[in-house]
């Protein structure tokens, strides 16, 4: 008996079965830091009553959203992989392969995520060449580098929202450490004010996270100093309660010193944070929208029950101290006010807001991929021919490249557009 026939390979159908628009059906990672109920209340689903940390959008191998072309659900890297001049569009996979370079989420943080520091591209090529030619299976917990590629990352608060990022400046982390006055630290205060911090601060890393790794009676003393420092209203306040809600959330981890390092960093809706290579942050408390790159790439500090790796932690993290810039939105030109990007030198993303009115705007682009994040509102896309979406809170849209005009309208909504740097 012939075998039956095959159906066509997907590669081989012609443009328009690409479809101008398509709603992603999205993963959600239950991390334990995560919120049991923002992601919930933002989709409008009933809580499961575990944590619900992130909510990915994007074609990652490990968690990729899924899509109905016309012809059935697929995972959206399924898809890209079949024909990725369609869904990418050739520019793109000229300047990325054929990939989606960015992934998108909203993050909700319920208590604080892991001390990290993210890799050059340079240091991802080398670190996972490494790992390969030792032979560390991918899925091995104490393996680092996952891909290798940079992951560089913007977040956008929806709400307030509190990290940690970047090293402080060094006198008001002497200062810190002196309003302590524990004895586990008050050596280092001396340094920082002598030394470059440049030279201090792996030397206080090493000594914290491998050399001493300090006992419970030590970071018992400097989680009493916390909140005695936190309760005293003076200048250092409000940074001291957030380490202090660290220290609760993971009692006895010497990351602990490495967080009282960094910036204390609050936003408010609209207000982001952008993190380049090496530059070591955590996020503590709120809801965001996270645009960052395709990779997976992650060397911890501490505040995790999972892997560090002391080494390859200080050969990636600069040690360059200031406070972050916090970043708005800027008008595009000749939106007339109805989006507003976020700066950001990365290649692989851009994030910008959409406000749409009743008067149809095109969102279509003609070289790059797309996903439209709607978080609140209503919003609805149409093509000429007459084909609609509409988007309420907590749905996404994948739109490829494409010459069909597509419009988008929704007075009151709100949502995000990412697609690539420029």
């Amino acid at each position: 008996m012939p075998a039956p026939a095959r159906p066509p390979s997907p590669a081989l159908l012609p443009p328009a079965a690409v479809p101008a628009f398509a709603l992603l059906a999205n993963p959600v990672r239950d991390y334990a830091w995560g919120s049991v109920t923002a992601l919930p209340a933002l989709t409008g689903t009933a809580p499961t009553g575990a944590p619900q940390a992130e909510l990915w959008m994007g074609a990652h191998p490990s968690a990729p959203s899924v899509l109905d072309d016309g012809r059935g659900p697929r995972p959206l890297d399924h898809l890209i992989a079949d024909a990725p001049a369609a869904y990418l569009g050739p520019a793109t996979v000229g300047r990325f392969g054929p990939r989606l370079p960015f992934l998108l989420k909203v993050l909700a943080a319920d208590r604080a995520l892991s001390l990290q520091v993210h890799p050059t591209r340079a240091q991802a090529e080398a670190g996972w060449a490494a790992e390969e030619a030792r032979g560390i299976p991918p899925t091995a917990p104490h393996r680092v580098f996952k891909d290798r590629d940079h992951k560089p990352e913007l977040i956008c608060a929806l709400g307030d929202f509190e990290a940690l990022c970047g090293f402080r400046p060094a006198a008001g982390t002497a200062a810190l450490l002196d309003e302590l006055d524990v004895p586990l630290l008050a050596p280092w205060a001396g340094a920082l004010r002598h030394r470059p911090a440049e030279d201090v601060l792996p030397a206080l890393l090493r000594h914290t996270l491998d050399d001493v790794r300090p006992g419970p009676a030590d970071l018992v003393a400097v989680t009493d100093a916390l909140h005695r420092t936190a309760a005293g209203g003076g200048p250092f306040a409000g940074a001291c309660a957030a380490y202090a809600r660290a220290a609760r959330d993971y009692p006895g981890d010497p990351g602990l010193v490495a967080a009282l390092l960094l910036n204390h960093v609050r936003l408010t809706a609209g207000q982001a944070l952008y993190l380049d290579a090496g530059v070591p942050h955590a996020y503590l408390r709120g809801v965001g929208v996270e645009l960052m790159a395709n990779s997976d790439n992650v060397l911890r500090c501490g505040l995790t029950a999972k892997h560090v790796d002391v080494d390859g932690l200080l050969a990636v993290t600069s040690f360059r101290t200031g406070e972050p810039p916090v970043r708005t939105a800027e008008p595009v030109t000749g939106r007339s006010g109805i989006e507003h990007r976020y700066p950001s030198p990365a290649a692989e993303f851009g994030l910008s807001v959409l406000r749409p009115t009743a008067t149809p705007v095109r969102v279509d682009l003609a070289g790059a991929p797309q996903i439209l994040l709607c978080t609140a509102g209503r919003a609805r896309l149409r093509t000429a021919d007459g084909a609609t979406l509409d988007l309420g809170p907590g749905h996404s849209a994948y739109l490829p490249p494409t010459t069909t005009p597509v419009q988008l309208t929704g007075p009151a909504a709100h949502l995000f557009r990412a697609t690539t740097g420029a």
